[in-house]
């Protein structure tokens, strides 16, 4: 800036004295209520809409909210009467300068107590200014203009919003021109005593929404916080788009989302096509998506929980859903929006990336087999090098960080891990053991050595008791054939346990692509599951085959659409009626101990009564009535 331009501002900048007698003007308006007092405001109101221009470019060009204070002593008490005054905030440009001067005003980071309580106070004049308090001076000027009083202040906020708007819409970061990108700060901050107004939707949208261009305009933390906190309580609704940039602002609001989704999908009675809908509907397949970093966030938290409970098969489940939904959104963008996967898995071994993100449907189905023959020799290889290492230096912990992240991957990626259950319906002696491995793995991570190897051999004979089982040539089958199956599910002495999920995806998988009938299938299924306790699982396979079968692409004739739905109706009778079975048993209890109670008395009726509910049909009920007679007794 030239001398001859310094000095021009100079000259055309308010000084105290001229401050001083608009306050005095701006007092006496306040003071009367009249139509001369109208009058006289809209005579003075081009003079001030010109000297409140300018404040706002000296407010701008001093260096700092104390330095403009110390010049113009009288500023913060001009600027407050103008706010109280609804003469003059009613007038568009006149409320739109005002506002203006207010932000500028505003320390991104105050450094004294002028400027915080500067900014303490501009806060509390714009709380007040979007609430329902009503002075005499408005109520005047409601009255003469014939608007009801919640109408006035609606307007009064949705302007003041709408100039917030257009405020940050004219944001910009320019070496040349300068940066103003401080006005976004500001902006959020001024808009924390306006969260849950739904008025304010527009504008937290716009703020969430505005891309980050410089380090100086970066949003509050205190809005981050007033929104999270709103959010979370359910008083602040969000479109879609401004949820996602919440996530992308707020690492707390990200992390809460990921756990509730979590804790509901895992809670009791998820099914995998209830999983699927509520990861679906989360949003956050998408806006992992759409930010990389959302996508490592969410991807961290599902590795923490799956190091603490890595045989947690319904945890596993929702892994695979949130993955698989994760992927399809991808799909939908466009290439050159979306980031490469090795920025979304950067720990993942590179080698197994492409081989277990490409679906099963994607492929040739005579392709399958080869394909997943080669996934299990590049995990084993891994494998069989961490072993190596962990000879060579038993400190040497880089080898297992490869295995477990392959395992992770192959978690996320489980529908390969179905494909192979499959394959090994159909699989000889000859071809079954890298797809019993893969399982091994799936269900053993982290077992090495001999515990794999020994685990493997419990695999393998769980598959020979199973192809025995499910063989028509071999029918009528032994007896003890079944049970010896049924023994492999429980723990052996010294001796690593078989993963009863493995054993019970397996055979589902016979039952399921096998050639016996269905009626014999269901016969066993229902003696293993009974026997063993493991219907939550056992439907939980049924509906995850059920999902991958149904997915495009995927080819799946009526006859193993029709087992699945039959075995899934079986399984879905076992549960209700092992319910009513545990409740009835818990009644039974209760009334053997109101009839140890009560028959030692010679109260007859008791008998009388015991006899007569012995010859009604529902079990349940009769129950429950012997012990209301009881209670009364």
């Amino acid at each position: 800036m030239t001398e001859l331009q310094v000095q021009q501002t100079d000259e055309s900048s308010p000084n105290a004295e001229e401050l001083s007698s608009w306050l005095e003007k701006v007092i006496a308006w306040g003071h009367a209520d009249s139509l001369n007092t109208w009058k006289d405001i809209s005579l003075h109101s081009s003079r001030l809409k010109d000297f409140l221009q300018q404040l706002l470019i000296q407010i701008n060009n001093v260096s700092s909210t104390a330095e403009t204070m110390k010049r113009l002593p009288l500023l913060g008490q001009f600027l407050g009467r103008l706010c109280w005054n609804p003469h003059v905030t009613a007038e568009g440009e006149s409320r739109g300068l005002l506002f203006q001067c207010l932000w500028a005003l505003y320390s991104e980071h105050p450094s004294n107590a002028v400027e915080r309580e500067a900014n303490q106070w501009i806060r509390k004049v714009l709380c007040q200014l979007a609430t329902e308090e009503e002075d005499g001076a408005a109520l005047a000027l409601m009255k003469h203009l014939g608007v009801p009083s919640k109408e006035y202040h609606l307007k009064v906020l949705k302007r003041m919003v709408t100039i917030m708007q257009e405020n940050i819409g004219n944001n910009q970061c320019s070496r040349t021109q300068g940066c103003s990108c401080g006005s976004i700060r500001a902006a959020s901050e001024a808009c924390v005593p306006l969260i849950t107004c739904p008025e304010a939707s527009p504008l937290i949208g716009a703020l969430l929404q505005q891309p980050v261009t410089c380090f100086r305009d970066g949003l509050s933390e205190n809005f981050l916080d007033a929104l999270h906190s709103a959010y979370s309580r359910r008083v602040l609704p969000l479109e879609e788009l401004a949820v996602v940039s919440l996530w992308y602002h707020s690492l707390p609001s990200l992390e809460e989302a990921v756990l509730r989704l979590l804790e509901s999908a895992t809670a009791a009675g998820s099914t995998p096509n209830k999983i699927e809908e509520q990861v679906t509907n989360s949003l956050l397949p998408e806006a992992c998506a759409q930010h990389c970093s959302i996508f490592l966030v969410a991807n961290d938290i599902f590795r923490t929980v799956l190091k603490q409970a890595e045989k947690n098969e319904c945890v596993k489940h929702v892994f695979q859903t949130f993955t698989k939904c994760f992927l399809r959104e991808l799909s939908h963008l466009q290439p050159q929006t979306s980031a490469s996967l090795k920025a979304f898995f950067p720990q993942s071994p590179p080698s197994l990336l492409l081989p277990l993100l490409t679906m099963p449907s994607e492929m040739p189905q005579e392709a399958l087999k080869d394909h997943l023959m080669w996934v299990s020799s590049l995990i084993q290889q891994l494998a069989e090098e961490e072993e190596e290492e962990e000879e060579e230096d038993s400190r040497n912990i880089r080898g297992h960080h490869k295995v477990f992240e392959a395992w992770l991957l192959l978690v996320q990626c489980g529908h390969w891990v179905q494909v192979a259950a499959q394959l090994l319906v159909t699989s000889g002696p000859e071809d079954c053991a890298p797809f019993l491995w893969l399982l091994t793995f799936y269900h053993h991570p982290t077992n090495r050595w001999h515990h794999r190897a020994s685990q493997l051999v419990q695999a393998k004979a769980a598959w020979d008791h199973l192809c025995g089982l499910f063989s028509v040539a071999g029918h009528p089958r032994p007896a003890d054939r079944l049970q010896s199956f049924i023994s492999l599910l429980s723990a052996k002495p010294r001796q690593p346990p078989l993963a009863p999920p493995l054993a019970l995806n397996l055979m589902v998988n016979f039952a399921v692509f096998g050639q016996l009938p269905l009626s014999t299938s269901t016969e066993m299924i229902q003696k293993v599951v009974d026997q063993s306790g493991l219907w939550d699982e056992s439907t939980r396979v049924l509906g995850s085959l059920r999902l991958r079968l149904n997915d495009r692409g995927c080819v799946a004739n009526d006859r193993v659409r029709l087992r699945i739905e039959e075995l899934r109706n079986t399984m879905t009778q076992m549960i209700n009626r092992s319910s009513v079975a545990a409740v009835t048993g818990e009644i039974r209890d209760q009334l053997c101990a109101c009839l140890n109670h009560h028959l030692s008395s010679s109260d007859m009726s008791v008998h009388v009564f015991v006899c007569v509910c012995v010859w009604q049909t529902d079990s349940d009920k009769r129950y429950r009535a012997m012990i209301e007679f009881f209670d009364e007794k």
